[in-house]
């Protein structure tokens, strides 16, 4: 899982992070001047390599920019799936990939998606996005296509709780080294489920021969024009601030959803 342009290796030292935006001072006469995204760690200026940078469309204000390497693992993910018009579809985890996840399922023709949470207040946000929402215990079943992104057991089990016959379960989180148990007993195989991992290292294979990292990378960007998107940043920092907030940010069960660092 190692950032494109990280300095040292975990645990410390180590200059991490992958979600930069901001304006090109120089370089090439057609970048001069413009907004661009970066896989870079959190700096006030740094240099990238021309081809690690992507233009942010003019629609797109930077702050909302910042989300554009999650909407890129959110819209892999819905490529994974082949998720289509009119299906029903529940996403387990209402962080903000699972939002991201919910928003672009919700643009889709037709399209039933319910939010699974624990957090009754990530309610609103879902329906601003034009989804549902339920409580774990209160998730609806029968789902065509399920999303989990909770990185939590109970999620997982929530997940293939809600599929239908031969449905799809898109497993999206990130475990690291940790065992997790996958409750394949029960329905699982007399309900002919599948269970399918996502990625965004590597382009989906559907689109793999036609799309490379820059293409989906761009996509991603100019899928941020909605401006609903908004409500995902639920807090901003400045800079200089950092150190003594991200104790608090960082901390088991703090609330909210995505933070933008201001410089």
């Amino acid at each position: 899982m190692r950032a494109p342009l990280q300095v040292g290796d975990f645990p410390f030292p180590v200059k991490y992070g992958y979600c930069a935006v901001g304006v090109v001072d120089e370089g090439p006469d057609h970048l001069l001047g413009q907004t661009v995204f970066a896989l870079h760690p959190h700096q006030n200026m740094f240099t990238a390599p021309v081809d690690l940078v992507a233009p942010v469309p003019s629609g797109v204000p930077a702050r909302r920019a910042i989300l554009a390497a999650n909407m890129e693992t959110a819209l892999n993910a819905l490529w994974d799936s082949a998720v289509g018009p009119s299906d029903r579809v529940i996403v387990v985890g209402g962080g903000l990939v699972g939002m991201l996840v919910a928003s672009l399922a919700a643009r889709i023709p037709g399209a039933d998606v319910t939010v699974v949470d624990i957090d009754p207040a990530r309610a609103p946000v879902a329906q601003a996005l034009g989804c549902g929402f339920a409580l774990p215990d209160e998730a609806p079943g029968e789902a065509d296509v399920v999303f989990h992104v909770s990185a939590n057991a109970a999620g997982l089990a929530c997940a293939l709780a809600c599929a239908g016959q031969e449905a799809t379960v898109v497993e999206m989180s990130w475990y690291g080294d940790q065992d997790v148990a996958a409750p394949l007993g029960g329905a699982f195989h007399s309900r002919r489920l599948r269970l399918l991992s996502s990625q965004v290292g590597a382009v989906s294979p559907g689109r793999r021969p036609r799309w490379t990292h820059a293409r989906r990378l761009g996509a991603a960007l100019k899928l941020l024009s909605d401006p609903r998107l908004d409500a995902l940043i639920t807090e901003e920092v400045a800079f200089r601030d950092l150190p003594a907030a991200l104790p608090r940010i960082l901390a088991a069960g703090a609330p909210g959803l995505a933070t933008a660092v201001r410089y």
